[in-house]
């Protein structure tokens, strides 16, 4: 499985995809050790219909939890969510959850560019610049996670 340490949103990311592949193909988790575990999983937490793991929840507090830290202390971390968070409430808009975190719309953001990607769907240069956005927020909360948790060991 991807490690949360070495990168918190792929690995949030990669369990969404998990969760979509054994909803889609619930019969594939006895192939796999490590599917069947997930799907073990899913079906404890009742959320084989819709919902995402306790773990994909409690890693998404994480960043949040960065997220708002970095915010109040870092200028230029700041910057880049002030410039993107525009587009990210249109976006937050057209979901059924309009009150979700700004991390939580650029994971679903990049989640849902991953899906029209492998389906080979265009993407229009307005979303692949708010995507680039997005993939540079992600990409350094997910450094600063895992440098503060190589401090940590």
């Amino acid at each position: 499985m991807k490690s949360k340490k070495e990168n918190i949103a792929e690995y949030i990311l990669y369990l969404w995809q998990l969760e979509d592949y054994l909803r889609a193909f619930p019969e594939q988790a006895s192939s796999n050790t490590e599917l069947m575990e997930i799907a073990d999983m899913m079906y404890s937490e009742g959320i084989m219909e819709g919902g995402h793991l306790q773990l994909a929840q409690n890693a998404l507090e994480e960043m949040e939890e960065l997220h708002n830290e970095l915010v109040e202390t870092e200028a230029p971390y700041r910057a880049v969510i002030m410039h993107l968070e525009p587009r990210l409430n249109l976006l937050k808009a057209k979901t059924n959850n309009p009150l979700m975190s700004d991390v939580e719309a650029c994971l679903t953001l990049l989640y849902q560019v991953i899906l029209l990607r492998l389906k080979q769907q265009e993407i229009s240069a307005e979303t692949d610049e708010v995507v680039k956005d997005a993939t540079q927020l992600m990409r350094f909360l997910s450094k600063t996670y895992y440098d503060d948790n190589q401090t940590a060991i």
